[in-house]
């Protein structure tokens, strides 16, 4: 098997909270979990840290995720219960509490950040030369930008080790309008975008509603990212990025990473209805091969997965039963028509290539 290099993997919210020991394998996590019943993704889970071992995952980004927009205080009943806070101050400490998991992990040697692109070169040889004695590293994202409490605290989180931040998650936040909403940035937004490009901050424009994604085109001019994005015109949901977003991010030098949430594979499908048998992981190339057919290569494609991203296999086509099953995906490339090199690229080499200049030196 190829490594592979994951763009977005939500560990933090798995460990602090789904109460989940991602030591555990999936077989272990999923029988201590056959009883639940508070999520519905209960036992159904397809990442932990033994699973990206096996699966070859040398690098991934890592998030942070806690949400505090403008009505949070007011609309309980529309919100989440497990991200979402009544002030940005809640929402910085809750993200301080899993940069403090993944910064203790670090300190045992489980895991190694990622800051500079010296620092991605070295990784990539050391696990090259010695795999298994290598930890997994892990490059630091923010999804949804509320933790930051204002935008001159952009430094702050920079120095904190953070590299890549979507302004937006669901719904409006304190920054720019996300999925299921539409509206631009704000005052704010604008400025924090500034801020990002002053420290070189990576924007990840995943979830950000049209106004919004357009607004920042004209604001921010370094360097972007699509972690986890499907097609709009393959599949039809605002929360899916259209044929036009994606030739801007291409022009841009961009990478999309591809998404494995079976309901942005498989037009029509219904959250809690529709049966994993009705997709399989070939439907994710559909998006691909539109994607290198506006770029004329395949330079522009990869992977983030956002598997156990608030789903497990109750959302993932039918032939994923853990990450691992990612790989099947070489064959059925390669089947499409895809080069050796080209499958390289989309399994680690787009990524390493744009983190190795998208990072600061």
């Amino acid at each position: 098997m190829r490594p592979m290099i994951d763009a977005h993997l939500d560990l933090a919210l798995n460990a602090l909270n789904y109460n989940r020991d991602l030591f555990l394998s999936v077989a272990e996590l999923r029988a201590i979990e056959k009883d639940f019943t508070d999520i519905k993704c209960r036992s159904r889970c397809t990442v932990t840290f033994p699973e990206l071992k096996r699966c070859r995952i040398p690098v991934c980004v890592a998030t942070v995720l806690a949400r505090s927009g403008p009505d949070a205080a007011q609309r309980w009943g529309f919100l989440r219960g497990d991200i979402d806070y009544a002030s940005r101050h809640i929402a910085y400490a809750h993200c301080a509490g899993s940069l403090g998991y993944y910064r203790l992990l670090e300190s045992q040697g489980h895991l190694r950040f990622i800051h500079t692109r010296g620092e991605l070169s070295a990784h990539w040889k050391a696990w090259e030369a010695n795999p298994n004695g290598t930890p997994l590293g892990i490059i630091l994202s923010m999804e949804g930008a509320d933790p930051i409490v204002n935008p001159e605290q952009v430094a702050h989180w920079f120095g904190l080790g953070l590299r890549a931040v979507g302004p937006a998650h669901y719904g409006r936040g304190q920054y720019a309008y996300g999925t299921a909403t539409d509206g631009p940035l704000s005052p704010a937004g604008v400025q924090l975008l500034k801020e990002f490009m002053k420290v070189g901050m990576i924007l990840d424009v995943t979830h950000l509603a049209d106004q919004s994604f357009w607004q920042a085109m004209d604001v921010y001019d370094g360097p972007m990212l699509a972690s986890h994005h499907n097609l709009r015109s393959l599949v039809p949901n605002d929360r899916q990025m259209t044929d036009e977003m994606a030739k801007e991010l291409i022009k841009r030098n961009a990478v999309i990473g591809s998404a494995f949430d079976a309901w942005m594979m498989y037009p029509g499908w219904v959250r809690g209805q529709t049966k994993p048998d009705v997709v399989g992981l070939e439907a994710i190339v559909d998006h691909m091969d539109r994607i290198c057919q506006f770029a004329g290569n395949a330079k522009h494609i990869a992977f983030g997965t956002d598997l156990d991203g608030g789903f497990g296999t109750e959302q993932t086509p039918r032939d994923l039963d853990t990450i691992t099953d990612i790989h099947k995906l070489e064959d059925i490339l390669s089947r499409r028509g895809y080069s050796s090199a080209d499958i390289d690229g989309i399994f680690y080499g787009n990524w390493l290539r744009f983190f190795g200049s998208a990072l600061p030196a």
